[in-house]
């Protein structure tokens, strides 16, 4: 005899359903997330190095009216774990080389994340790496923070929408292995003229 009800039974849970039938539209959500936020720090560099804003002011789009954006560690250590869940839930869903490109994002991500937790233990604790006055991430002490999470930023996204691309392109192989429908459906070929 089931235990479970025919709803549970059809209901394969959430990160299943996210890396099959919701596969698309999760990595829709998830990219528009992503690539708004690179818009953010590449509006910041704009402003910095076109518009020649002191650093201070220059805020992105949403910095502006909302300027907490920017200072707040504990929304810059969300948004990288965030980025991170996100890696790594609809990481399933991929197959062949978009797999490949999806965990170089991942990966780049995990360091990503681990800088922006340095970042967060240092502004919580209030006791900076090097005893620097303000928190300061491990590659920050060669680049600018500006400049590196701009960087960061870019190295993640990029490989993301490699795979993203590869994996509305599958070849036969990796369309076989797949379970979503993200991919188009090969175009059917015409019957050759009968002779």
């Amino acid at each position: 005899m089931a235990t479970g009800t025919a709803s549970t039974l059809r209901s394969p849970g959430l990160l299943p359903a996210l890396n099959t039938r919701h596969h698309r539209a999760a990595l829709g959500v998830f990219a528009f997330v992503v690539v708004a936020h690179w818009a953010e720090h590449i509006a910041q560099a704009v402003q910095v190095y076109v518009l020649g804003w002191p650093l201070p002011e220059a805020r992105g789009v949403l910095g502006l009216p909302f300027p907490w954006l920017v200072t707040s560690e504990w929304m810059h250590y969300g948004y990288a774990l965030l980025m991170l869940a996100g890696l790594l839930m609809l990481r399933r869903g991929f197959t062949g080389r978009a797999r490949t490109w999806w965990n170089v994002a991942l990966g780049i991500q995990v360091w990503h994340h681990f800088e922006h937790l340095l970042l967060l233990v240092q502004a919580t604790t209030g006791d900076n790496l090097l005893g620097r006055p303000v928190p300061t991430s491990i590659i920050q002490l060669l680049v600018p923070r500006m400049e590196l999470h701009l960087f960061y930023n870019t190295l993640v996204t990029i490989p993301m929408v490699v795979a993203m691309i590869l994996h509305r392109r599958p070849t036969t192989a990796e369309r076989a292995a797949m379970r979503c429908s993200c991919a188009p459906r090969p175009a059917a070929r015409p019957r050759e003229a009968m002779a």
